[in-house]
């Protein structure tokens, strides 16, 4: 895409939010129109597939801070997409009053003349648009511009979160046309350099006392023409597609942590790399076990009596089973751990098993229990269980 194009398109407006939202903000709001846009929830609807295309672009610019801040920029710099004849507010392209000289060109490092690579501010518009400088018209290729980072998410068991799992993922997303291989021309022909600005995408135009550089009309700015446009992509050299990856969930991941997929999420243009693919993980809460870092939890119930006299208690692990020793007199509440029994990750880092003792009161007691319970009652009456609380109730007499 141009840089003219690019500054036409008002990613705040196409994401619904304002020109200072925050990081936050974008990402709901782009998470939000492409649930509701998304090819398979809207299936046939070509205007649906075109909001999804465009919210992703524009999420891809605005969660990028580096891009959105050269976006912001350029649109401050140019007009905020008002470019019309010239860039932004500058008359036919030149900032300048009458007789100032002013030529715009000289701020891409143009020095005026055409097809000429980017210098000054070109670098930083080359940075956004995707352009590099230094290339002049004798490169004669096309600016490629990166793929968009895609971000999805997956939803596993506890256990696959811990031992770490092989999930088949389908996405429905921009890739690259299976008919053209991406070069947006139709099978047997190639694209050809332009004339006009001999793969540069920029010339350079005179009026009057002033100069003034734009993408080539020509080409849109991309450096080369399409003279038979390839019939699944219309040119593009991307369509939208389903496509299923295998992904590998490393063991020991956390709730809500990303795995980062290098150059599978939207493709590159113009030979460009294709952004990443990243995978937020949602881990399901287990009915046994819980997490703490690298260790596992688990809350044990026991007797009193097991607490007071003493006990061994079975515990289960993820796979297994182990032996806890409670020594009497242990309070309830109490954690026990037992080393190396929990989450083992890629590191080579072992967590522990952690065994809280929780005592369980019965709802009723049954006759010879109660009657063992009164005896045990009478056995212990001059044992007070709350000394600091009976001596604080003294002094306040009562």
């Amino acid at each position: 895409m141009s840089a003219r194009e690019w500054l036409d398109k008002d990613f705040y407006r196409e994401l619904g939010v304002s020109s200072d939202a925050s990081t936050d903000e974008i990402k709901k709001a782009y998470r939000k129109l492409a649930r509701e846009n998304h090819p398979d929830a809207n299936p046939g609807n070509a205007e649906a597939e075109k909001k999804f295309k465009a919210v992703s672009e524009a999420y891809g610019v605005l969660s990028d801070p580096d891009k959105r801040k050269e976006y912001d920029e350029a649109r401050a710099l140019f007009g905020s997409g008002r470019t019309g004849g010239g860039f932004g507010g500058f008359p036919g392209g030149g900032g300048a009053g009458p007789g100032g000289g002013f030529d715009l060109g000289d701020i891409f490092g143009q020095g005026g003349t055409q097809a000429g690579g980017f210098g000054g501010l070109g670098d930083m518009l080359g940075n956004l648009f995707g352009r590099r400088g230094g290339a002049g018209a004798a490169g004669g290729a096309q600016r490629g511009q990166r793929g968009s980072d895609v971000e999805t998410d997956v939803r596993i068991d506890f256990s696959e979160a811990v031992k770490g799992a092989t999930l088949p993922l389908r996405l429905s997303s921009p890739a690259t046309c299976g008919t053209c291989g991406g070069n947006g021309a139709r099978p047997g022909t190639s694209p050809r350099t332009c004339s006009v600005c001999s793969g540069s995408g920029l010339v350079t135009r005179n009026q009057g006392a002033f100069a003034f550089s734009e993408p080539c009309p020509e080409c849109r700015g991309r450096g080369q023409q399409i003279d038979d446009p390839c019939p699944e992509c219309s040119g593009e050299g991307v369509s939208t597609r389903t496509r299923t990856l295998t992904v590998r969930i490393p063991p020991g991941v956390d709730n809500g942590q990303k795995i980062r997929l290098a150059g599978q999420g939207e493709p590159g243009r113009g030979g460009a790399p294709a952004g990443d693919l990243f995978v937020r993980v949602h881990v399901k809460p287990d009915d046994v076990f819980g997490r703490s870092g690298n260790d596992l939890t688990i809350t044990v119930p026991v007797e009193f009596t097991e607490l007071a006299l003493g006990t061994t208690l079975s515990v289960p692990t993820l796979d297994s089973k182990v032996s806890v020793r409670v020594p009497a007199g242990t309070a309830s509440g109490r954690v026990l751990r037992v080393r190396g029994k929990g989450i083992a990750k890629r590191d080579g880092s072992q967590g522990d098993l952690l065994v809280t003792l929780q005592v369980v009161v019965p709802a009723k007691v049954e006759d010879d229990a109660r009657a063992a319970l009164e005896k045990y009652a009478d056995a212990v009456a001059q044992h007070d269980p709350r000394p600091e609380i009976t001596a604080l109730l003294r002094d306040r007499g009562a």
